[in-house]
């Protein structure tokens, strides 16, 4: 069974700690809810914080400028003078970066001196001095994380990679179908002119190159003799029966199921773009199935009508999982050049407004929020978000985020 520990977002934070001047009491009603998983909040949506009479609440202010926080303090429920308060927030990330906020006052709050960068996912200390006491808090504020052990993420198919240069480019999106490759198939005919006399493969079966299709009575010699498959493959064409004549025509088709290709009609508003060689990554049009491939050559002839030329891009197909006839999705990166940053582009998934990915240190992943570039079909820039040399998930991060989505992890303070 896969073990998975998912770490409580914010809104459902890990007991919340108070330690103060005050003498000892019994349990406030803010420890009450988080030890049943959830906290009080204040006047202004925020958490608030209680050591006997005195409080903080704890919000963060983002509309229509970056994350600040703002403190309000109270005592007795009333609200306190932010002159007579001084008060400090220390925050730790998952990868240890510290970060302290201190505060001035402001109309009636405290407003840190700082912005909050995403994502807003920490350990949080908050640190409040009023006349002669001192207050100290600590909690947990977690969003886009989750723990997941090395075991359960390779079961799961996730797999890593770290943040660097890559080559990246603009791509142009194309859509064509599953053929088989014509270089994998061959057409089987009879030998000398004749009457069918056997028949020993009918279509769809798939046959051993050497294996035996046929046996035909030869029109001059009255010899019977026998056909064989020359290549190993599936019998996609059977245009004989027994007492038909055999003469020029094709009596089997035999096809390589792995050997396909993908085609693409390039209409003459590209034609100057896409070019043999340039990369393509090829997608089913539902799913998630997606493989790598160069364009490989062009057929000679354009299509009257629509003027377009149809490329051709190798698509093996060791499992089956190409069918010909599928309709397909390429992307073909054009204007290549190299990204000091970049990331796998299927390793980017939408989390709230954000496009991220979900770095990972230890066992823990969390998410990193990304302003990007380029996009390419394989490699995406990343103009800033995460630092290079991170490791994160770059394939099957849609597990980390279902997960995370499971968890209940929010937007939250």
């Amino acid at each position: 069974m896969r073990k998975t520990h998912l770490f409580l977002a914010a809104c459902f934070a890990a007991t919340l700690t108070a330690c103060g001047q005050s003498a000892d009491s019994p349990e406030t009603s803010e420890e009450q809810a988080a030890a049943e998983g959830e906290y009080e909040r204040g006047p202004h949506n925020g958490r608030m914080l209680r050591d006997g009479d005195f409080a903080i609440e704890v919000t963060v202010f983002e509309d229509g400028v970056p994350p600040e926080y703002r403190l309000y303090a109270y005592r007795d429920n009333e609200p306190v003078d932010p002159e007579t308060v001084r008060a400090r927030v220390m925050i730790t990330r998952l990868d240890g970066e510290k970060t302290t906020f201190e505060f001035e006052p402001e109309q009636d709050y405290l407003r840190g001196q700082g912005v909050l960068v995403e994502p807003h996912s920490f350990d949080v200390v908050v640190v409040a001095n009023e006349g002669d006491n001192s207050h100290r808090w600590a909690f947990e504020s977690y969003e886009g994380r989750v723990t997941i052990s090395d075991e359960a993420a390779r079961a799961a198919g996730i797999r890593t990679e770290t943040v660097g240069p890559q080559q990246v480019g603009e791509t142009v999106e194309i859509i064509g179908r599953v053929e088989l490759d014509p270089s994998g198939s061959a057409e089987v005919g009879a030998k000398f002119p004749g009457t069918v006399m056997s028949l020993h493969a009918n279509l769809g079966d798939r046959v051993a190159r050497g294996a035996l299709l046929a046996r035909v009575e030869s029109s001059s010699s009255l010899q019977t003799y026998p056909i064989y498959a020359p290549i190993s493959g599936v019998i996609t064409q059977r245009n004989t029966n027994i007492g038909d004549i055999a003469d020029s025509d094709p009596m089997f088709v035999i096809s390589d199921p792995s050997r396909t290709v993908a085609t693409f009609p390039i209409f003459p508003r590209d034609i100057e773009r896409v070019l043999p060689g340039q990369s393509v990554l090829i997608r089913g049009l539902e799913g998630q199935r997606a493989q790598g491939s160069r364009i490989r050559d062009f057929l000679p002839l354009a299509e009257v009508s629509s003027q377009a030329v149809t490329a051709r891009a190798p698509l093996p197909n060791r499992d089956g999982f190409w069918r010909p006839g599928m309709a397909v999705r390429g992307l073909v990166s054009v204007d290549q050049r190299r990204a000091p940053l970049a990331v796998r582009t299927d390793a980017i998934q939408q989390f709230r407004d954000f496009r991220v990915v979900f770095a990972k240190i230890g066992e823990t992943y969390e998410v990193r929020m990304l302003e990007l570039g380029q996009e390419g079909p394989e490699w995406t820039e990343v103009l800033s978000g995460i630092d290079a040399g991170t490791v994160y998930a770059s394939e099957n991060s849609y597990v980390i985020k279902a997960d995370i989505e499971k968890s209940g992890a929010s937007h939250d303070h």
